[in-house]
Formats: C-alpha cells, structure tokens, sequence
C-alpha cells in the first residue's frame, strides 16, 4: 500500500443521492430529472434546469430546503469513514457548493472539490462559475502532476476521465449502458465490494 494515493469519488449516485432528481420529485418537475446520466453535454444540461427554474419561479432557497432533507446513500458515510481511515479520499463533484455542504456535514466533512452557482440577491440562481474545464480529469491530472497515484470510482459520463486516466478506476451504481460500453472497469452496487476493490488496488 503506497501512502502517495488518493481515491477521487464522484458525489451524486455514489455517495448521496443525485440532488436534482431528489428535487424533481419534491416539485412534481419530471424535466429536472435530467442528470450527466442522460445528458453528457454538462452546459447544456445546467442551462436547461436554469431555465426550467425560471420558467417556474424557483430559485436556490426552495432547492437548499430540499436538500436539507436528504440524506446520503445507506452504507455511504461507514464507506467513507473506513476509506479515509487507510488513505486520503476527495470527493470530485460537478455539483456546486451551494448544494453540497448540508451533505458533507452529514459525511464527516470530507474534502470536495466542485463548482459554484451565479446567484442573484433574490435567491434567482442566474448561472454557474466551472472550477476548470473537465474538472474531475483536470484535478486528476494535476494530482498525478505533483506525485500522487490516484483511484477513481464513478456512475457518470462526466466520472468516465478521471476513471481512464487513473491506476484503477471503477463504476459504482452505473447504467447498465455506460457498464455495457465500458466493460474495462469493474462495476460494482454494494459499498462493501466496492471497498475490498478500492483496498485492493491501494
């Protein structure tokens, strides 16, 4: 086991549920159900939910609201504490800080890298600041740049970079498409499979 390791996990799917599915349910707004699953073209899919809250006059509060009533994933925060116990974990997320700090409280605080949301003073969320461009490959690539090997796990089409750039990469609760078209990485649905695989290839 090499101490130069970092294991980067995607957030929403893997650890906590996906935020805007969990808020397209509480609104009755099926068209927010749309997620990187559905969409790999990431601006045109935030563009499409910024209009789709316009369109019906919701704005950050009645998403935060909702999300403080989330939780993360069954098994999720044990995974994590175990994980972090044997080596250093960041969450990558294309997520925005805004959504993700109820949820990182609720998972011991771990790191996470993601983006930010454009908000106007009557809570109008107006557009979105990117980190960098491919955030998740770039943060990858800079962590290899400075000497760390890195582990990376995600269910996305936005996961699927960092995944291929890293020493081992996995799928966890993945499409059956994106497993399909991507059968080099192992997939795995049970937290504790997914941690015997993580430990394996420390």
């Amino acid at each position: 086991m090499s101490d130069m390791n970092i294991v980067c996990l995607d957030m929403e799917g893997v650890l906590t549920p996906e935020i805007w599915i969990a808020f397209a349910e509480a609104t009755g707004i099926p068209e927010l159900r749309r997620t990187t699953r559905d969409e790999p073209d990431y601006d045109k899919l935030m563009k499409y939910r910024i209009a789709i809250l316009k369109e019906h006059g919701l704005g950050l509060k009645e998403i935060q609201e909702v999300i403080s009533t989330v939780d993360p994933l069954d098994g999720a925060k044990e995974f994590l504490d175990e994980l972090r116990s044997l080596t250093q974990v960041l969450i990558l997320s294309d997520t925005f800080t805004q959504f993700a700090g109820p949820l990182m409280k609720k998972l011991g605080m771990p790191t996470i890298f993601c983006n930010t949301l454009e908000v106007a003073e009557n809570g109008e969320i107006t557009g979105y600041h990117m980190r960098i461009e491919k955030s998740k490959l770039a943060t990858v690539k800079a962590l290899q740049s400075i000497g760390f090997e890195t582990i990376a796990a995600g269910d996305s089409f936005n996961d699927l970079g960092m995944i291929e750039a890293s020493k081992a990469g996995f799928l966890f609760r993945s499409t059956e498409q994106i497993k399909k078209d991507y059968p080099q990485y192992p997939a795995f649905e049970e937290f504790d499979d997914f941690l015997a695989a993580i430990k394996a290839a420390l």
